[in-house]
């Protein structure tokens, strides 16, 4: 009788695990970037030295060593991208300035060349 129950319980494991999957997933996901404000972009693209490298007409900055931010008219991702990782001569400020900082600035940058 043992055996029986022992055999019974054995073959209705099957050995598989199942986990239960909605068929519907409801609300959102939340991403960890940060959204950026113009505002405050243009108080850290003052205050980080960005000027002294790079011409931008709403800060009134004239900088030649990096690219001229008006003419490049980058988008958001790209600066976000040159801010926290650097390229070339330019370097990371990821260690500098805030995340959110960072996506202020680009956000700033992008509003001051298209918008």
């Amino acid at each position: 009788m043992i055996l029986v129950v022992c055999g019974l319980v054995l073959a209705g494991c099957g050995g598989e695990s199942v986990s239960p999957t909605p068929e519907t997933v409801v609300g959102t996901i939340e991403t960890a970037e940060a959204k950026g404000d113009a505002a405050a972009g243009k108080k850290v693209f003052a205050t980080a030295g960005c000027g002294s490298c790079h011409a931008l007409a709403d800060a009134g900055a004239s900088g030649t060593v990096g690219p001229n931010l008006d003419d490049a008219k980058s988008p958001e991702e790209l600066v976000v991208d040159r801010v926290a990782n650097g390229k070339g001569v330019m370097p990371s400020f990821s260690g500098q300035l805030s995340e959110q900082q960072i996506a202020d600035v680009a956000a700033y940058v992008v509003q001051a060349t298209q918008g």
